[in-house]
């Protein structure tokens, strides 16, 4: 009868400290994504990156986010996609978990739960199959906005495969998108995650001679229209949303791409 109670508490104490590493092990794993989240990566080219509105800009290793807290989400999300990055590799899907590293709080996953919208990745996991690494960390809540299924797996995912495609033809492209946050926006959950009425996503072409641009703001319903037709200037999803998305850029550079709304120098 000793030797089993001693069994028991030997059972007891070996269950408490497996429970106790595993707890370590992810307290560990969450302050060191809040430390990566301080600076700039080698995947994210912050000579790129747009301004906040809320001065709230996280960096991971393979994008850069500015969130804002009012709308639990991203106002933008930043990545370079190489031609190098794009694979075919399919990884596990992991499941979502909270941002660590947004230090107001990221939203929770649940509050997309039974709300009829999918949880739209604004970097999308299919750009970021070079590594499981990179692959799995599109999938914190920082990176991802209520999407309308039609439109997530119709017309976005026909724009992220275009996006693709002039990576792997111009070796590589530079890519700001988001969600068009506004007042007055109905929202899903209990911490009142905003669904954008629009979502813009806008790229940039330095690896082909003469820098080039290009905008593309799409309402949040699917669409059969072709993806041109949703062309716009940088100018007029910056009077949008407030950002300003490549400010390094030499003025004049910048003035002159961003006032346009052509995309001649864009293969369809």
């Amino acid at each position: 009868m000793r030797n089993k109670k001693i069994y028991t508490l030997l059972a007891v104490v070996l269950v408490l400290g497996v429970y106790g590493y595993e707890h370590f092990l992810k307290v560990e794993e969450k302050t060191e994504r809040v430390e990566q989240g301080k600076a700039e990566k080698s995947e994210t080219n912050e000579y790129f990156l747009p301004t906040s509105t809320t001065g709230q800009i996280v960096h991971h290793e393979g994008y850069s986010l500015s969130y804002n807290e009012a709308f639990e989400q991203a106002e933008w999300v930043a990545y370079e996609l190489k031609k190098s990055h794009l694979s075919q590799t399919n990884f596990k899907r992991p499941y979502f978990e909270i941002d660590e590293a947004v230090k107001s709080g990221a939203a929770h996953w649940r509050n997309y739960k039974n709300s009829g919208y999918d949880k739209g990745h604004l970097c999308p996991a299919g750009d970021r199959r070079y590594s499981q690494a990179a692959h799995d960390e599109t999938f914190l809540t920082s990176n991802i906005s209520p999407q309308e299924h039609q439109f997530n797996a119709g017309i976005w995912n026909t724009l992220e495969q275009k996006v693709r495609y002039w990576a792997r033809k111009y070796d590589g492209v530079f890519v700001v998108t988001g969600g068009v946050l506004q007042q007055g926006l109905k929202t899903i959950g209990s911490e009142h995650v905003a669904v954008p009425n629009q979502f813009y996503k806008v790229l940039i072409d330095m690896n082909s001679g003469q820098p080039k641009m290009i905008a593309f703001l799409m309402p949040h319903k699917d669409s059969n229209r072709p993806l041109y037709d949703f062309v716009v200037s940088v100018d007029s999803i910056e009077k949008l949303t407030k950002i300003d998305f490549f400010p390094e850029l030499d003025d004049a550079i910048e003035n002159k791409l961003e006032a346009s709304s052509s995309y001649k120098d864009w293969s369809f």
